[in-house]
């Protein structure tokens, strides 16, 4: 349940997380696997039409394609050196 919350605190933290992104991308600091690794999972977040629930229901049509972003962006949170996550105090 404790990483369910982090997740909905996540997403609806994400104007934070921009310059985060931003940094991520532009840093030496990252490997370039990560970066590529990175960008193959938005691209795939955003092209498979996979959905659990249909987002013809509405609202819950949204609920897993939130889990999924919110799962994307901890990744990338993940991959990142210290120095931009205590820069941008992301857990």
């Amino acid at each position: 349940m404790r990483k369910a919350w982090k997740r909905v605190k996540f997403v609806f933290t994400f104007r934070r997380s921009v310059p985060f992104l931003k940094d991520f991308f532009l840093s030496k600091e990252v490997a370039g696997f990560s970066k590529v690794l990175s960008i193959g999972l938005i691209i795939g977040y955003l092209w498979l039409p996979f959905d659990l629930i249909p987002d013809f229901l509405a609202v819950f049509g949204l609920i897993d394609d939130i889990a999924i972003f919110a799962l994307v962006l901890q990744q990338i949170v993940k991959m990142a050196p210290d120095s931009i996550k205590e820069k941008h105090k992301m857990e």
